[in-house]
């Protein structure tokens, strides 16, 4: 018989490593746009934001380090000004589309 795994001895998953490239990390951030949920938008745009390095993220979307990593912690529910100068930063764009196509 195997051994039952209780799901909080799991590490938690870090998205951060992975989104190596601009392609994957589009397809992650579209993927986390269709959830609908603001406060996971902040998160991934966090997971984004360290793996290409936080200070420089913070540098160019003119916020400190610390209102950054406040911003866009998981329960964060931060201002749009906020979202659209982070995504600037990334080099990324949120795109509007028909929800009925």
């Amino acid at each position: 018989m195997s051994q039952r795994i209780k799901v909080a001895d799991l590490p938690e998953f870090d998205a951060a490593p992975y989104l190596d490239s601009e392609a994957t990390t589009a397809a992650y951030l579209t993927d986390i746009l269709e959830a609908n949920d603001p406060a996971l938008l902040a998160a991934a745009l966090g997971d984004i934001a360290r793996a290409r390095g936080m200070s420089e993220i913070a540098k160019a979307s003119g916020l400190t380090r610390e209102a950054l990593y406040k911003a866009l912690r998981p329960d964060a529910q931060p201002r749009f000004d906020t979202i659209s100068r982070v995504c600037t930063a990334l080099g990324v764009r949120l795109v509007a589309q028909p929800a009925h196509s």
